[in-house]
């Protein structure tokens, strides 16, 4: 007979490693509370004693949302010390998601408060209409980036190419819509120009086991070139022939589009907008409630085990990368088939910022819109800190975005898992 051991709760509990006093949450925690001291204390002494106002209008205008400056810079930064502070105390772990919000929110309505009071006669006030607007505009090819990116990853496929798959579905979209004179005709060729760098992805990093890094960044690099040199030969030669493609069109949603703030963000816009909001959707449902979601993530995972129970890895993984690409194409088009043309890099590191909102999202599509929204905010406000004339320097300023995914990568994500096989080539047996 074999002799059963068994072992109470407290021996099991004492086996298990304690965690060092320094967790992820005591961390942020601290992050937090430094952060809360730094707006209650430096910004309350910055901010002036005129309001700040946030107004539901595109002007100063309309309702507001006011609060004065030092008041609103020393309250909301002690909201950020208090959250910071519930996390320090090492109790508040199911709490951490919404602490940590609440932490990041105070801080930032502390530094607006500063800054919006400071600003200039006539100029002391924050549209929020714009700048919800603005964000969702600016998040628009970070939304689709990361996208492309989940599908890939889920796929076990690292995609470094994010980069390279936006620029040439801009230049593709611009091109081909500038010599067929439709938009439409430019967002298949935008897709197409995505799909073709995700094409190469597939083939080198499927076929011939070549590194998935590498191979992005040389795709990244070569896409860097085809459009720059294309660009200087043919577009600058020929603007008008090549280089001046058609917009689409800016459609309202009725009633919806009339809501206060939200509606002229979420429900005007041009296709892309309820295309990108479409795809979360889709693909959210499709990875977590659909067979291919579920085989997908299988081949993400564990491709051996997927392999034997009847699913087509590699194909699989071809299709995904390629879906990807076309989607990381569109990305592209929201530049030059909305409101600019083409001009050379115009992507300007975008690519690398959805990627960062991939992982920051942890491989969701949701969690992906979520963070490509945080760095869009980001974005639009650096611009706005600009339009007001702000102390900051415009250097910074333009730094701000970047700064964001570096302090969000590496201050705020935590301990993440990739997929499994994420970036491990697979030899069939």
């Amino acid at each position: 007979m074999t002799a059963v051991s068994t072992i109470t709760v407290d021996e099991a509990t004492a086996a298990v490693p304690a965690a060092g006093f320094w967790s992820r949450d005591r961390k942020v925690g601290a992050g937090l509370v430094l952060l809360g001291v730094l707006g209650a204390v430096l910004f309350g002494a910055l901010a002036t004693a005129q309001p700040a106002r946030f107004t539901l209008s595109e002007d100063s205008g309309g309702a507001a949302l006011e609060v004065g400056g030092t008041t609103g810079a020393v309250l909301f930064g002690l909201i950020a010390a208090l959250a910071g502070g519930a996390l320090l105390t090492g109790r508040a772990h199911r709490w951490f998601a919404y602490l940590l919000g609440a932490g990041v929110v105070g801080f930032v309505l502390s530094f607006l408060c500063w800054q919006v009071s400071a600003a200039p006669a006539g100029q002391n006030f924050m549209p929020l209409v714009n700048v919800v607007r603005g964000t969702f505009l600016l998040a628009l090819p970070l939304i689709f980036g990361a996208l492309a990116g989940v599908l890939c990853e889920r796929s076990g496929v690292v995609n470094v190419a994010i980069e390279g798959q936006l620029l040439m579905g801009a230049f593709s979209g611009a091109l081909v819509g500038t010599m067929s004179g439709s938009p439409w005709i430019g967002l298949v060729a935008a897709a197409a120009g995505g799909a073709l760098i995700s094409l190469l992805l597939a083939v080198f990093a499927i076929r011939y086991l070549v590194d998935q890094v590498v191979m992005g960044v040389v795709l990244n690099l070569l896409a860097l070139g085809l459009t720059g040199f294309l660009y200087e030969r043919l577009m600058q030669q020929d603007t008008k022939a090549y280089n001046q493609p058609p917009h689409f069109p800016v459609w309202r949603i009725p009633l919806l589009s009339d809501l206060p703030v939200l509606g002229p963000a979420l429900f005007t816009g041009t296709i892309f907008l309820f295309l990108a909001i479409a795809l979360v959707v889709v693909i959210q449902l499709g990875l977590f409630r659909t067979r291919w979601g579920l085989r997908t993530r299988a081949v993400g995972e564990h491709p051996q085990a997927a392999d034997t129970l009847g699913v087509r890895v590699l194909g699989l993984r071809y299709r995904n990368v390629l879906l990807a690409g076309a989607i990381a194409g569109i990305g592209g088009a929201s530049y030059t088939l909305v409101i600019y043309t083409f001009t050379k890099n115009m992507i300007g590191g975008k690519g690398f910022i959805a990627l960062a909102a991939l992982i920051f999202g942890r491989w969701s599509p949701v969690g992906a819109l979520l963070a490509a929204l945080f760095f869009g905010f980001a974005d639009q406000l650096a611009t706005y800190l600009g339009a007001i004339d702000s102390v900051i320097p415009s250097e910074f300023l333009a730094m701000l975005p970047y700064l964001a995914t570096i302090f969000a990568v590496a201050g705020l994500v935590g301990r993440v898992r990739a997929p499994a096989a994420d970036g491990k080539p697979y030899i069939k047996g």
